[in-house]
């Protein structure tokens, strides 16, 4: 319950500087997220592909 909150505090946080910061940085970091994720996601099907099971 403590997660729910903290994320959703830093949300309504993000979402009012994302409100006030110019268009390219927003966009910018935006594009930044969006790669980490994809890195994120590609590491963890990989490593899920190859993980070999230990019994």
């Amino acid at each position: 319950m403590f997660f729910l909150v903290a994320a959703l505090l830093l949300l309504g946080v993000v979402l009012g500087t994302v409100a006030h910061a110019p268009l390219t940085f927003s966009v910018a970091a935006g594009a930044v997220i969006a790669v980490w994720l994809a890195v994120f996601a590609a590491r963890e099907r990989h490593a899920r592909r190859h993980h070999t099971p230990s019994h």
